[in-house]
């Protein structure tokens, strides 16, 4: 006979409430946007092709940030009957959906610089200069109000990410500009574009394989299985850990299973184990959701369990 620590839904009370507001992403899409429209009449007025590709730019994020922000609306639901988890997860798909759209876009910045080697555009550098400039200060805003919350947040940060790649790019449209207007040095633009793409790829990178990790249950990168079960060794009455699992539902949000060995004692005791257990996995590693199995080592070794005998 085992005594059992899983905690039913009904019990769990757990205070998501610190996670980000959708209203966080809301002004960032609008200026995204809005910037959007700008830079492509903009590039049409100045005969710009990178303000045009900019803007071709701004739209795929403004749709990413559309996107971003209407998983974090979703992510809100509460749980029921058949999602017990809630809608939490679709934070994470479109995580990876962002993160394998950046992936394209540095992919397309990088053949246009490829193609503009070997014939740069004619730009009007002042109206590409004052559209561009614009366009930056609108990328800062939106920076400053997701880079807060982007820190424990996936789904803001792959948003923070698109921005940031705005900003890059309205940055590398400015030097290029200002080079242009004095030089007539053309090549530059390709140059500072194959630099933005690398950036943007990195990010890409790194967000595609958190997403993934996430999606396939890897354990949390910035904690250690071997750490947890130390720490629950120390708990008195536990003798043995076995069929550990430890998960990520979201960003922030971690769970965990497995089985206790205890020592053959009362069952009042054991669930003092169990509270124990509970809170070293909530003070120390933040892990809030957890289902754990009590076994008795003495269990076996009897026909019938005499655990609180």
């Amino acid at each position: 006979m085992t005594a059992s620590g899983a905690k039913s839904m009904a019990e769990h009370n757990h205070n998501h409430n610190s996670r980000p507001e959708p209203g966080v992403l809301f002004v960032p899409l609008l200026l995204t946007a809005l910037m959007t429209l700008v830079e492509f009449v903009g590039g049409i007025l100045s005969g710009s092709l990178s303000l045009i590709g900019d803007a071709g730019h701004m739209l795929t994020d403004t749709m990413a940030l559309a996107l971003s922000y209407f998983a974090l609306r979703l992510s809100k639901r509460p749980a029921d009957a058949k999602r017990t988890y809630g809608f939490h997860r679709t934070e994470i798909l479109v995580s990876l959906l962002n993160g394998l759209t950046l992936i394209v876009i540095s992919g397309y910045i990088f053949y246009e610089a490829y193609r503009r080697f070997f014939a740069p555009p004619q730009i009007k550098a002042p109206l590409m200069l004052s559209v561009a400039i614009i366009g930056l200060v609108v990328n800062i805003i939106g920076m400053s109000i997701l880079r807060k919350s982007s820190q424990g947040n996936l789904n803001i940060r792959a948003a923070f990410l698109h921005v940031l790649g705005d900003a890059l790019s309205s940055i590398g449209v400015i030097v290029a500009g200002i080079i242009i207007f004095f030089t007539k040095f053309y090549l530059v633009d390709p140059i500072v574009a194959i630099l933005i793409g690398g950036i943007i790829l990195r990010g890409a990178v790194a967000l595609v394989t958190e997403s993934s990790n996430i999606l396939l249950e890897a354990v949390p990168r910035h904690l250690s299985m071997d750490d947890i079960v130390e720490e629950l060794k120390k708990i008195p009455g536990v003798k043995e850990l076995h069929d550990f699992h430890l998960w990520t539902i979201t960003s922030g949000i971690y769970a965990l299973s497995g089985h206790l060995v205890i020592e053959d004692q009362m069952v009042s005791k054991s669930d003092q184990i169990l509270k124990d257990a509970n809170a070293v996995l909530q003070e120390k590693f933040g892990i809030t959701h957890t289902t754990l199995q009590m076994e008795c080592s003495a269990c076996g070794q009897y026909p019938v369990c005499h655990l609180g005998d």
